[in-house]
């Protein structure tokens, strides 16, 4: 009785001082035995295998409740029907616009060459898209370019005798002064035209915010690309023509330089409706929205940036 109480006690004393590693042995050897019987290896193998795995202890079970494992169709196939899972691929944008943050943009050129990268200026091509800014300056714009010649002669500039055509009285007819007045053929022309100006006024800082907003709706539209320049070897339409076509989804390009325009590009491009070039001090807001295409160099880019940080003359 006393033998068969101390080994009761032994017992629960050697259960107590290693339920980490035989709690883990009888789940290892339980786990072994199963994947004996499946695969055919015999009970020796796994016994043999036990005693370095209770050396690791508990750290291999929580090892084992932390691991990831990678999905992939063929392991979990027919899990999820495939009329639920969705094929369209969802682009989240990765930075908000209007932030006026420094971006990074590729350079190339026609030949569509890796020429490095650009840092644009966050001021400058990341500033918020205002509508209402961009109408007022085009509508300076097209009210500044007017000619404003139109005239019309008044009754003192019409050619013709300032003779009385009948007397006051007695013929019946009405009564005139003078065959050069509105009413008659070849007369004159009463509030007529006259030259003059149609310019409205516009502050400064208000246009140079409408050059900036439409270079940044450009940046947003993915329709601004930088050149490293505008090379050609000849002065041939057709390569501008082969170039263009290169360039996805555009009907419309402008392409700006920095300095003055190269004779072969100004040659190449002169005989087609479809493509524009401009020096970098004629960039308006209007011609970029004329264009659903915009190519500047890196010349043009760097002049245009410090012309919209230059300070404003008041």
């Amino acid at each position: 009785m006393v033998i068969s109480m101390s080994r009761k006690l032994l017992r629960s004393l050697g259960s107590l001082s290693s339920l980490s590693c035989c709690g883990s042995s009888r789940i290892i050897n339980g786990s072994f035995q199963a994947a004996s019987a499946s695969s055919g290896c015999s009970a020796a193998e796994n016994i043999s295998v036990l005693p370095s795995l209770c050396k690791i202890g508990p750290s291999f079970l929580t090892g084992r409740s932390i691991s990831t494992s990678v999905l992939t169709p063929q392991a979990y196939e027919g899990a999820i029907p495939p009329e639920l899972l969705s094929k369209k691929i969802v682009l989240t944008p990765d930075r908000t616009q209007g932030c006026y943050e420094d971006l990074i943009i590729p350079v190339t050129n026609f030949h569509n060459e890796d020429k490095g990268f650009m840092v644009l200026a966050g001021d400058v091509f990341d500033v918020p898209i205002r509508k209402d800014i961009v109408h007022r300056v085009v509508r300076w714009q097209l009210a500044k370019r007017q000619q404003g010649t139109h005239s019309t002669k008044t009754i003192s500039e019409v050619s013709g005798t300032g003779k009385k055509p009948w007397r006051q009285k007695g013929t019946g007819r009405a009564r005139h002064g003078t065959l050069r007045g509105p009413q008659f053929r070849h007369g004159a022309t009463m509030h007529g035209p006259k030259p003059r100006t149609h310019a409205i006024k516009l502050q400064k800082k208000v246009r140079r915010l409408g050059l900036k907003i439409a270079l940044s709706a450009r940046i947003v539209e993915g329709k601004l690309l930088v050149f490293e320049d505008l090379e050609v070897p000849t002065h041939k339409t057709k390569n501008i023509v082969n170039y263009v076509s290169q360039i996805e989804n555009t009907k419309k390009l402008l392409l700006v330089d920095g300095g003055p325009i190269n004779e072969k590009l100004k040659l190449a491009t002169q005989n087609l409706h479809y493509v524009n070039v401009l020096p970098s001090i004629g960039l308006n807001v209007y011609s970029i929205l004329l264009h659903d295409t915009l190519v500047m160099t890196r010349d043009a880019v760097n002049r245009i940036v410090e012309r919209m940080h230059t300070p404003i003359n008041r």
